[in-house]
């Protein structure tokens, strides 16, 4: 099943405030949290979401956390 929609939580404003999460709508209308991230690591936009599986999502959150491993 694909991602309909997506929403990102808040960004953290202090130290102690939760990391932002990801929420997709599925196109039977059911929602899921996928994961959070470190904002100061990873950054996503909606819209990457929109037409993709559940699997698919998390696997380019694995890119992009490996991505940004190498680079550091």
């Amino acid at each position: 099943m694909k991602i309909k929609s997506a929403k990102i939580t808040a960004m953290p404003k202090s130290f102690f405030d939760p990391m932002p999460e990801v929420i997709a709508t599925f196109e039977d209308g059911s929602n899921k949290t996928l994961f959070s991230f470190y904002p100061d690591e990873l950054s996503f936009h909606e819209s990457e979401f929109i037409g993709l599986t559940e699997e698919q999502a998390m696997r380019l959150r694995h890119e992009k956390d490996v991505a940004f491993l190498r680079s550091h």
